[in-house]
């Protein structure tokens, strides 16, 4: 392995400032005065993070509004990333698929060469000294066990690993049972052999991100103009918009059959387009292959249309939902599915699957339609619903809005990590309301301490 490609950890910095109060007129003076309050006792204290990648991913989408905004209440906040190569990045999206359930083979060159000299590689140039650190996701995992992490840590799962792969999953549970807790989206994808005291907290949208600004359909209109008229679409037409990475568990090409399911059956006037929307992330090498095989499917269908890697990406994504008639998530395999958060968020009618933590989001007949993810009748089914019966799409779209605002944007996973601080640090002595287990505060301290003797 080159050792010259690793330098210490690249460390994000932020572009932009955000303050609590910026979020008074989405959430209200109450909560931002809530979360000035948790804040409050944790100026000075440092709270690291640790992922893979700086783009692409809701996971990178977070933490770039988390760090500037606990900064601004004086919680030295970092959020850094390993480095690694094609083949770490291809064993890593291996641990990815087989912890949500994909049957692959793995080896052990890949376990041992191309993740963990990868890790050993990374930890000699890595120093982390925090009151809370966070490792997201398999990619950093292993790097608890280096001795180069000091401080209190917490394994972040953003996947569904309610059924995972056994080899991969026992691989990988002495580094996340190493940690002080876990951290999952829903209590189901706790996997078996957890033995560290574990917390539920859901993703989040930021409502203040370019991508999420509420805007008019005039203002999404005239942001997508020069798509359309790159690409030839007849903005007079209805769109169904699938925005998501190429993934085989996004399952994309279900949405393709549903789609000309509904359109040669109910031969709508005038037929809407499909438009597939989805950038490549660095640590997910097989986007591009997966977006080939869709393409090959639609075999040139002209109501068929493809958008990677656009220019302007988060203003085009919140104009597109925006613009659409029907937004469409239809994982088989989900963690949590921020985009349909987003979805929501702009008030556009979602079909999404049950599945995950999607569910979650999507209470079926009160803030969208769920199927079946596999079932391409059904789906088209509801299609057809909301391209015909506007005024059912909009009543279940401002219900959409008002669940969002009250359960899944930015300042209420920032108040949960507050919470996660609080307690680690010893602020609090109760065990924060969203634990998923039942250790008492004591016997969390003699488990850590048992791990780590230097604990006082």
């Amino acid at each position: 392995m080159d050792e010259s490609n690793f330098a210490f950890l690249e460390e994000y910095q932020p572009a932009t400032s955000l303050s609590p109060d910026d979020y008074t007129e989405v959430i209200g003076r109450q909560k931002v005065e809530e979360l000035k309050r948790l804040a409050d006792p944790l100026r000075g204290k440092r709270w690291s993070h640790v992922n893979s990648t700086f783009m692409g991913g809701g996971v990178a989408e977070m933490l770039k509004s988390v760090i500037p905004l606990a900064r601004s209440m004086g919680i030295e906040a970092e959020w850094m990333t390993i480095r690694g190569s094609d083949a770490f990045f291809n064993v890593t999206k291996k641990f990815h698929n087989m912890l949500q359930s994909q049957p692959m083979e793995i080896t052990l060159d890949e376990i041992f060469e191309a993740y963990l000299d990868t890790i050993d590689q990374n930890a000699k140039s890595t120093f982390i000294a925090s009151d809370l650190t966070v490792i997201h996701d398999p990619q950093p995992a292993a790097l608890v066990m280096n001795g180069v992490i000091f401080g209190n840590v917490l394994w972040r799962c953003h996947i569904d690993t309610s059924s995972p792969n056994r080899i991969v999953w026992r691989f990988l549970l002495p580094y996340i049972n190493h940690c002080a807790g876990a951290i999952f989206t829903m209590p189901q994808f706790v996997g078996p052999g957890i033995q560290i005291p574990t917390y539920q907290i859901m993703p989040c949208i930021d409502p203040l991100a370019d991508k999420n600004r509420q805007i008019p359909q005039e203002e999404a209109l005239e942001i997508l103009s020069p798509l359309f008229t790159r690409d030839g679409i007849d903005p007079g037409r209805p769109v169904i918009a699938a925005i998501s990475r190429y993934d085989i568990h996004k399952n994309q090409s279900t949405i393709l059959k549903a789609f000309r399911k509904y359109r040669d059956e109910h031969h709508p006037d005038p037929k809407p387009y499909l438009i597939f929307m989805g950038n490549t992330a660095t640590d997910d090498p097989e986007g591009g292959a997966m977006l080939e095989t869709l393409k090959n499917q639609a075999q040139s269908d002209k109501d068929v249309i493809f958008w990677v890697n656009e220019e302007n990406n988060d203003r085009v994504v919140g104009a597109l939902m925006k613009l659409a008639q029907v937004f469409v998530h239809v994982s088989t395999r989900e963690g949590f599915g921020l985009v349909v958060t987003e979805a929501m968020w702009q008030g556009t009618p979602v079909i999404g699957s049950r599945v995950g933590g999607i569910p979650a989001q999507v209470i079926d007949e009160k803030t969208g339609f769920t199927v079946d993810p596999l079932n391409v009748d059904e789906l088209a089914w509801r299609m057809s619903y909301f391209m015909e019966n506007a005024a059912g799409g909009k009543r279940l779209g401002r219900q959409a809005i008002e669940h969002v605002r009250s359960h899944f944007l930015l300042p209420e996973l920032f108040r949960r990590h507050l919470g996660l601080l609080r307690f680690y640090t010893g602020v609090d002595k109760d065990l924060p309301a969203f634990r998923l287990d039942s250790m008492s505060y004591s016997e969390i301290m003699h488990s850590l301490r048992v791990r780590h003797p230097y604990l006082k």
